[in-house]
């Protein structure tokens, strides 16, 4: 599969298609049309301090449980208008990525953590 072609993930989480290509990102109903990602380097400290204080579901996750063994990974974010799921967040499933390695991604739907592997 082609760099531009569509990446469709599913979850137990997420029954509708992630679809996610240069030219627009699309979850359910909310399309973004040339999405514009932005990076940072997240320290663990940092990663988990932003997981802490979310509400009832925040996940508290850290880097050790989730396998990465690096002190800093590159968050790749993709900016949307914001998602009315539930009434309760903004997000969509797939929107944040971690770079876990060179061969590894690491994304979080509903603080449930997914590890994809380039094979």
């Amino acid at each position: 599969m082609s760099a531009e072609a569509a990446i469709r993930r599913r979850s137990q989480a997420c029954e509708d298609p992630i679809q996610v290509a240069t030219e627009a990102f699309r979850w359910k109903n909310i399309l973004t049309k040339r999405p514009v990602a932005k990076t940072i380097v997240v320290a663990a400290r940092q990663f988990h301090d932003q997981q802490l204080g979310q509400g009832h579901d925040s996940s508290q996750v850290t880097f050790r449980e989730l396998g990465i063994k690096a002190n800093n990974v590159t968050e790749i974010v993709i900016q949307h208008q914001p998602a009315n799921i539930t009434g309760g967040t903004a997000e969509i499933p797939g929107d944040t990525v971690l770079v876990k390695d060179a061969n590894k991604l690491i994304f979080p739907v509903c603080n449930v953590y997914f590890e994809a592997r380039r094979v």
